[in-house]
């Protein structure tokens, strides 16, 4: 590396309150649609509490915790010189906060279903076949700008038995760690041009369009790999801290 390493303003550790959770934008906890909220939504109204100095400070992960294939999907589980089954795809993007800062160091979880839909547990209950070359689980941590990166193949739809004849598209699902408790966030990724993403109950449930587009990851054609695999742009937005008090502060006041 080069340059001037002593940092800055911006490198400075942040404190104090994130952002509040906006409840508008995230699904609501009850959508009948998606049957397994019925039993999960609260039954009384929420409780608003301050964060706590256990929320609004987390673990530090280093990458000398990852292992040399846990962000390779296509590898990880397949025997030596073989691998997964299917089309195989990069995905990648940046993990921000929402004031637009990159999160660094955050630990960024990812599984999936195999390229015929079915997942490597023991509850599946898909007829299609499983990839013996292919584990559907990894992890990656984001460097100083953010970014995150994994190989893998595309997942395919599946039914599931929410309605008469409900199918999940195709999607990765992600568990994001950032600088705090309360940065962490579950999610799910889907693919761009995928009809069956507005047919889905689940994303149905997201009351605003724009929040499920910022679930669709774009086709990358710059950093597809030729010969080798597609790539796909993903970024994901964590809660971020607050912008500091005095910058609406009334002089004087």
């Amino acid at each position: 590396m080069s340059g001037d390493q002593s940092g800055g303003e911006n490198d400075r550790p942040e404190t104090g309150a994130f952002f509040a959770r906006d409840r508008a934008w995230h699904p609501p906890a009850f959508a009948p649609g998606y049957k397994s909220s019925v039993l999960r939504s609260p039954q009384k109204a929420l409780l608003s509490l301050d964060g706590t100095l256990s929320e609004i400070t987390g673990p530090v992960f280093g990458h000398s915790m990852l292992g040399e294939l846990d962000n390779d999907l296509i590898h990880n589980f397949a025997k030596p010189g073989e691998s997964a089954i299917g089309e195989r795809i990069i995905v990648h993007g940046r993990v921000l906060d929402e004031r637009g800062r990159p999160v660094q160091d955050a630990l960024v979880e990812f599984w999936q279903a195999n390229a015929g839909g079915r997942y490597r547990h023991r509850k599946e209950s898909y007829l299609a076949a499983l990839d013996p070359n292919f584990g559907g689980c990894g992890r990656a941590i984001t460097n100083g700008d953010g970014h995150y990166c994994f190989r893998t193949v595309k997942p395919g739809a599946y039914p599931w038995p929410n309605g008469v004849n409900d199918w999940r598209p195709a999607h990765i699902h992600f568990s994001i760690f950032g600088h705090g408790f309360a940065q962490r966030l579950i999610t799910q990724m889907y693919f761009e041009g995928d009809p069956m993403i507005w047919k889905c109950p689940i994303v149905g449930a997201i009351p605003d369009r724009r929040a499920i587009e910022q679930l669709i990851a774009a086709l990358d054609w710059g950093n597809t790999v030729p010969m080798d695999a597609r790539a796909y742009k993903f970024d994901i937005v964590l809660r971020g801290r607050r912008s500091t008090f005095f910058e609406n502060r009334p002089e004087g006041n």
